[in-house]
């Protein structure tokens, strides 16, 4: 991801024929660097040759080590008002960044849903009309084999297929024509958190369209876990524990390629384990952040189960390598997906969305937007970004800006009890419980002891709901929105929606198909509950 600055659309003033210091991509002008901790520049050089940079009428300089790498630090600032010039002399050059703002910078992550740009988005008409924001800014890179499907990659794709080349793009401020390929979740979330903070907000965005949770990875985090090492052994495009999905995708690009990279864990592609990582979180690990923002799933619903461990363990492994304590992370769960059946059949879905919620238990500073009523059924890529980015702007404000008052979840199930032939579930964040749409609430489904589940009559008692069924004298279970094409009307006083949930201990499903793909995960732990929720 480092290249020459020479190559960047910049302001520079060279006073020799080739320049030979660099940074990373990720400094540009138009960026915006992370308000209250230290501003950390850092790049490649000749070495035993001073650099100088002038930032904030400060100026620190260092001495290109042997090595050829270079770091120099600011102390930490709050946020600005007014654009910063940054100038870097190495030698006799001279290397000018306009433009620059300190604020608060966050990480958009995950596959096409996070990636899905404001041009396509429903409410994008409407909202480029107001979208002259100078202080929301955006690095939202193009990635080598973006939007080719179903084809081999011709060699110039091939040739940006390492690390250093697979990004490429520049900082840009939100306007009418920058936004159009901007993640509309991203905009969205960064422009909600930017007009109630009055900050500058940068927003990084290293989605991937169709990317499994495995390539944002680092390849020897897997390598170390027995329970997940099988995932980077031999070559992936062949690695039955991962995505078949995704494995078929990757051949149709590279399998057949000559040209491409290849090491021992095959054909480098943005779906290979590890790969996301190395080529785009890597580089940028010396950036402070604020936080991220995550929505993937959808390539590893067929391993929901398995998603319970490598979801959480991906966010440990992230704060560990920033050295920035426990960040905010927030994520979106799956909304509604696949035919609009009248009788769904239990599917792999409700586990992803599942091993979403349990995450919540598992990790501290965490939160989930629920978007179960904005999924559109039979297409995967909802067109309503607007509540998705508002939603997960929601955690953000009221989790770590600390704002009064704001409701940043749906109910989320609790905790339940057997009251003869019916059960009372209890839930947090239940002030205000009711049906959305005025009818009777939906999408709940009850069973006894022989875990025969049937549709449920349910009702609001305070913040409590009670379920029950003619037919079920001895109820033992719950399950709410446990289909794909679940859209439940439960919401609470801010309308947000409750969260698909099981009371009972099933592990059905993936957790079959993970274990005959991965002996080693089978038999590394046992299955957890998802009966009690925060």
């Amino acid at each position: 991801m480092i290249r020459c600055l020479v190559t960047c659309a910049c302001t520079l003033i060279i006073q020799f024929t080739e320049a030979q210091v660099s940074l990373p991509d990720i400094f540009t002008e138009n960026m915006v660097l992370q308000r209250n901790a230290p501003i950390h520049f850092w790049g490649k050089g000749n070495p035993n040759t001073k650099v100088e940079i002038k930032f904030l009428n400060k100026t620190r300089e260092t001495t290109v080590s042997g090595d050829s790498t270079w770091n120099i630090y600011f102390e930490k600032k709050k946020a600005t008002k007014v654009a910063q010039k940054l100038q870097i002399s190495h030698g006799l050059e001279k290397i000018v960044l306009q433009n620059i703002l300190i604020g608060d910078v966050w990480l958009c992550l995950g596959q096409s849903n996070m990636e899905w740009p404001m041009e396509n988005e429903i409410y994008f008409n409407e909202e480029m009309k107001n979208s002259d924001l100078p202080k929301l800014r955006f690095f939202n890179p193009t990635y080598s084999g973006k939007n080719l499907f179903g084809k081999s990659f011709n060699d110039s794709i091939m040739e940006r297929l390492n690390e250093e080349n697979f990004y490429n793009g520049r900082w840009e401020y939100s306007s009418e024509k920058s936004i159009r390929t901007m993640s509309a979740v991203g905009y969205y979330f960064g422009k909600h958190v930017m007009e109630s903070e009055k900050v500058p907000i940068g927003v990084i965005n290293l989605s991937i369209g169709g990317a499994p949770i495995e390539t944002f990875i680092s390849p020897d985090i897997f390598r170390r876990l027995p329970s997940f090492k099988s995932k980077v052994q031999g070559n992936w495009l062949t690695n039955e524990s991962l995505p078949i999905w995704v494995r078929e995708r990757g051949y149709q690009n590279v399998g057949d390629s000559i040209g491409v990279v290849n090491d021992n864990m095959g054909p480098n592609h943005a779906f290979k384990p590890g790969f996301a990582f190395t080529s785009g979180i890597l580089p940028i690990l010396p950036m402070p952040i604020k936080g991220i923002i995550w929505y993937q799933g959808e390539s590893n619903s067929a391993r929901g189960h398995a998603y319970r461990e490598v979801f959480p363990l991906m966010i440990e492994t992230w704060r560990r390598d920033w050295k920035q304590g426990d960040f905010s992370f927030y994520w979106v769960q799956l909304a509604d997906f696949m035919g609009e059946d009248e009788d769904p059949k239990d599917d792999n879905w409700p586990e992803l969305r599942e091993a979403q919620t349990m995450t919540l238990d598992k990790l501290p500073n965490v939160g989930q937007a629920v978007i179960i009523d904005v999924g559109e059924g039979r297409d995967i890529h909802p067109r309503n970004k607007h509540d998705v980015g508002n939603r997960l702007a929601r955690w953000a404000l009221a989790r770590h800006y600390q704002k009064k008052g704001m409701v940043y979840s749906g109910p989320l199930y609790k905790a339940m009890k057997v009251e003869g032939g019916r059960i009372r579930l209890a839930f947090a964040h239940s002030d205000g419980l009711k049906s959305r749409d005025g009818q009777d609430l939906n999408e709940f489904k009850i069973a006894g002891s022989d875990g025969q589940f049937v549709d449920a009559k349910a009702k609001i008692e305070g913040k409590f709901v009670l379920v029950s069924a003619e037919s079920i004298k001895s109820p033992t279970q719950v399950r709410f929105g446990w289909h794909k094409v679940a859209n439940p009307n439960l919401v609470n006083k801010a309308l947000l929606p409750a969260s698909p949930f099981q009371t009972n201990n099933w592990s059905g499903g993936t957790a079959e198909v993970f274990v005959s793909s991965d002996p080693a995960k089978a038999s590394s732990g046992k299955t957890t509950t998802g009966s009690k929720k925060k």
